[in-house]
């Protein structure tokens, strides 16, 4: 899929590619190297997440924009929460993807529009509820944060070295005090009051 997308968008003379990576480490790594305008992310890479890879470039080179190109539609919260500036899935087309690239380079953000009312919906609902002590505990809102950056409940056992069961715990006490049904919910809610 990076070759494909790699040789689609050669056909653009507007665009210069700097290279194709296969890790979000391989990536930051190249940053060091080149001056580059643009990446293209994706999400699930291996060893660091493309949301956890977008917060590390977006802390060490705050001029590079991120579009995260994804099949995943439930990434979104978290991925602008790391400092992505466009969000696209993968069914785009390239004539589109051109389009998105120069309008992220412009300084616009871009949602893909299938997901953009999804967003919408989630943050005018948030709008009406009142903002209520939701006490977390310390190590709850150590969950919450990694659980915001997009990382799986074995990722953030991993991150605070503890069991998965014990990240399950927290992260369903998490989903109780903040009155929500899921991680993304969850994850707006985080955002929205900066929990």
């Amino acid at each position: 899929a990076r070759v494909t997308l790699v040789e689609s968008l050669k056909q653009f003379d507007d665009i210069e590619i700097k290279g194709a990576f296969e890790t979000g480490e391989d990536c930051i790594s190249a940053l060091e190297k080149e001056q580059v305008q643009i990446v293209i992310m994706d999400i699930g890479l291996p060893y660091k997440t493309g949301i956890e890879t977008t917060k590390i470039i977006k802390e060490k080179y705050p001029n590079v924009k991120v579009i995260m190109l994804t099949s995943q539609q439930d990434e979104i919260i978290s991925s602008f929460a790391s400092g992505a500036n466009g969000y696209a899935l993968k069914e785009i087309s390239t004539d589109k993807l051109h389009s998105v690239i120069k309008t992220v380079a412009s300084g616009s953000l871009w949602i893909a529009p299938q997901i953009a009312s999804v967003v919408q919906n989630l943050f005018y609902n948030l709008e009406t509820l009142p903002k209520p002590d939701f006490k977390l505990t310390d190590r709850e809102k150590e969950v919450l944060e990694l659980l915001v950056l997009g990382l799986s409940n074995t990722k953030i056992s991993e991150k605070l070295v503890v069991s998965t069961h014990t990240v399950k715990a927290h992260v369903t006490n998490i989903l109780s005090k903040l009155a929500v049904s899921d991680r993304v919910q969850a994850a707006v809610k985080a955002v929205k009051y900066n929990l």
